[in-house]
């Protein structure tokens, strides 16, 4: 009688242990995409390398997204030392990328949507946690959303206009609330398929792309959530 209890109790320890393992190395990247970005952001040299030159800050996104992609399709089949520096590297790269804002946005406002942003995320992803509801659907909803809102940027950088970019946030916003959520529940159920006597190495992979994934919900929220409340420099 007291097997279920027991195998319950063991559950949620695995659970416990690999979304503490994906916080930490999600931390990990969001801090050193913080420092870089801020480092660049007062380095007027390094800052003007980036931005001065259109080749070079392409380069750099393109890079992003090929890292990304690289990561999420190769990870299986590369070490957990190859995917945690690759990780690091990619957290790194998005810094220098990301130090615009610091350039763009006041210290104040940028603060400021970092506090909003990171209590509603926290809020998203324990919902995602403890509810019984699957949001699988609404994942998969959300995914087209997601579609829609890159096609609709794209159109955007031809027309300029300040009304569309502002609805294009508040549906991002809105996109990347639900997308923590479904991702956070995915991350759980993969926590209760893993075998309990799991590789270490495989683990560590596990968390990793599981931190990248709440890592990019996480910087898309608040990249949305900045040009509704941010005040320009």
């Amino acid at each position: 009688m007291q097997s279920v209890p027991i195998k319950q109790t063991q559950a949620q320890v695995q659970v416990n242990s690999f979304i503490k393992s994906v916080y930490n190395w999600m931390a990990i990247g969001l801090g050193l995409t913080g420092f870089v970005a801020f480092y660049v952001a007062n380095s007027p040299s390094l800052a003007n390398l980036i931005f001065g030159n259109k080749m070079i800050f392409f380069g750099l996104i393109i890079g992003e997204l090929a890292l990304v992609f690289y990561l999420s399709a190769r990870v299986h089949k590369m070490s957990a030392s190859k995917a945690t520096s690759l990780f690091v590297f990619y957290s790194a790269l998005n810094g220098a990328t990301l130090s615009i804002v610091f350039l763009a946005y006041t210290s104040s406002s940028i603060a400021s949507t970092f506090f909003i942003c990171s209590g509603t995320f926290v809020a998203t992803s324990i919902y995602g946690m403890v509810t019984k509801r699957d949001l699988t659907s609404i994942g998969q909803f959300l995914f087209m959303g997601l579609i829609g809102i890159i096609i609709a940027s794209v159109v955007n950088m031809f027309v300029r206009s300040s009304g569309m970019s502002m609805i294009i946030s508040y549906i991002g916003v809105l996109v990347f609330v639900g997308l923590t959520a479904y991702d956070t529940q995915k991350l759980k159920n993969m926590a209760l398929t893993q075998p309990a006597d799991l590789e270490e190495g495989a683990k560590r992979k596990g968390a990793i792309i599981g931190a990248l994934s709440l890592y990019l919900d996480f910087i898309n929220m608040f990249l949305f959530m900045l040009r509704i409340f941010g005040g320009r420099d």
